[in-house]
């Protein structure tokens, strides 16, 4: 099942990058933005239940729709181009494992534990 889902989210992380092809940026812009979302871990230097909940926030692909919806809506390219970072990020992030975090640790996801075989 882990590799399924894997490859699900190769699938995302390639719809992504055509998204971000149709823009016509220069993919530098999508190289230098591509670990933006990371930022939402800052949270936690803060406490662990805060963390949770700004790399959550950082890593959710609903809120990554949302955002590039909007951004489709109001016809603002900054808005969209947000979205597909946070959403190709996230996806690449669940393919290598990290997923949206328990409160309890950020090693303890969705997805299982980081580091457990």
């Amino acid at each position: 099942m882990n590799k399924l889902l894997k490859l699900e989210e190769l699938a995302m992380f390639a719809l992504s990058l055509w998204a971000f092809f149709l823009t016509e940026i220069s993919w530098w812009w999508f190289a230098g933005l591509f670990l933006l979302p990371d930022l939402g871990m800052i949270g936690y230097l803060l406490d662990e239940k805060i963390g949770t909940w700004t790399y959550n926030l950082f890593h959710h692909k609903g809120i990554a729709l949302f955002i590039f919806g909007l951004g489709l809506f109001m016809n603002n390219q900054i808005l969209e181009i947000a979205g597909i970072i946070l959403f190709s990020h996230s996806s690449f992030d669940r393919i290598m494992g990290y997923g949206l975090k328990y409160e309890k640790g950020f090693k303890f996801t969705h997805l299982g534990e980081i580091g457990k075989k």
